[in-house]
């Protein structure tokens, strides 16, 4: 059965947005089938600087993976007829996804409550790093401050050692994907209303949001969650383990899985109180690992993969980014797709009745600029 045209076909999106989180969430809608215009200025953003040696502003790694599937239009807000441009497309648009600092749209008459007037149905979601109140409202938000505020950078390294961020941009890209949920809500109810409304998104929300159990073990008991590198708070044995020939996690959620760790080396860990069960075990947790990490290194990582995946317990080596990317699953899922002969990462979402739109990659700066204009001057572009 040919599969159907993506969800989101037909929805219309303006992006004011720039470097990561907004323009995530602006490629997460192309994907699902939205026609996605990013406004751009005439230096355009400025992830299409960001990387070593590259040839031009075209080939920014960062920018490519950030903004497939968009039209990009070229305006300078400070041009009255660039500014009607702009203000055109808001009017007609159902979703406007900014991420200025707060109250700087208002004197270009493009914040929400200008465009609510003459387009009740909007949807307009506001990305900033603190939000739109409080103190630091007012503060511009970058995704490493934020995480540095925000306390994952506290709970990430080594136990004695320094604070360290994640390998990519934690906050800005959970805000992102929160963002395209409230957005899809937001089209939901409109649907009986009529009426759009305000989403008022934070960087430095949506950090707190995602501690997790971290925040609630605070929240729950006073105590401060610490640094414990590759371990686990709450689950023993949940960490990295040295091989013969290199670095592997076993995960062992439960108790039945770390007796079918044991029975599969032929340990005898499982029969002792001490580590019988896991509160057992995170009361003798030092004991346990180091016994253990003796045991491990004297294996290969096949070895080890091999075995635990065949008695059902969570294990896999630590990979590199070309290994994981090149893995036979990942092969198998086609997460690595093609577009115009450029290679990405595809939305890691797959539905069994619709297609996903990846027919266009990321766009040369202002590359729609005389086509949107000409179409919108015969009104054939987001007309009502």
């Amino acid at each position: 059965m040919q599969k159907k045209k993506p969800p989101l076909t037909g929805i219309k999106v303006l992006e004011l947005a720039r470097v990561l989180a907004g323009p995530w969430a602006g490629q997460l809608l192309a994907d699902l089938g939205a026609d996605v215009i990013k406004v751009e200025s005439p230096v355009g953003d400025e992830t299409r600087y960001w990387g070593a040696n590259l040839k031009s502003k075209e080939d920014s790694p960062y920018f490519k993976c950030t903004n497939r599937g968009k039209n990009s239009i070229v305006v300078d807000l400070k041009k009255r007829n660039d500014l009607d441009v702009v203000l055109y497309l808001a009017q007609r648009a159902d979703i406007i996804i900014e991420n200025f600092k707060v109250g700087n749209l208002k004197k270009y008459a493009l914040d929400y409550d200008s465009l609510k007037k003459l387009n009740p149905g909007l949807v307009y979601c506001s990305i900033t790093g603190f939000g739109q109140t409080g103190p630091l409202a007012n503060l511009p938000g970058y995704d490493f401050v934020i995480q540095a505020m925000g306390g994952i950078m506290d709970l990430t390294g080594e136990t004695m050692g320094p604070p360290i961020k994640p390998g990519v941009a934690y906050a800005d890209l959970f805000t992102s994907l929160y963002s395209v949920v409230a957005i899809q809500a937001a089209l939901l109810t409109r649907k009986e209303s009529g009426q759009g409304t305000f989403i008022d998104m934070s960087l430095f929300d949506t950090q707190l949001a995602v501690l997790a159990n971290q925040a609630s073990t605070f929240l729950l008991s006073g105590i401060t969650p610490e640094r414990m590198g590759n371990s686990h708070p709450s689950i023993v044995p949940y960490q990295v383990f040295e091989a013969k020939d290199g670095l592997i996690v076993v995960a062992c959620g439960n108790d039945s899985q770390f007796k079918a760790m044991c029975n599969t080396f032929h340990w005898n860990f499982s029969l002792a109180p001490k580590f019988a069960t896991n509160q057992a075990r995170l009361k003798n947790r030092k004991e346990l690992i180091e016994q253990m990490s003796k045991k491990l290194k004297e294996l290969d990582k096949a070895e080890i993969t091999i075995a635990l995946q065949k008695a059902k317990v969570p294990v896999g080596p630590v990979n590199s980014v070309k290994h994981a990317l090149t893995h036979p699953q990942a092969l198998s899922r086609g997460i690595v797709k093609l577009v115009k002969g450029e290679p990405f990462i595809r939305t890691p979402i797959l539905f069994k009745d619709f297609e996903l739109n990846y027919e266009k990659g990321s766009p040369e700066l202002g590359a729609s600029t005389k086509t949107i204009k000409r179409k919108m001057s015969i009104n054939k572009i987001w007309e009502n």
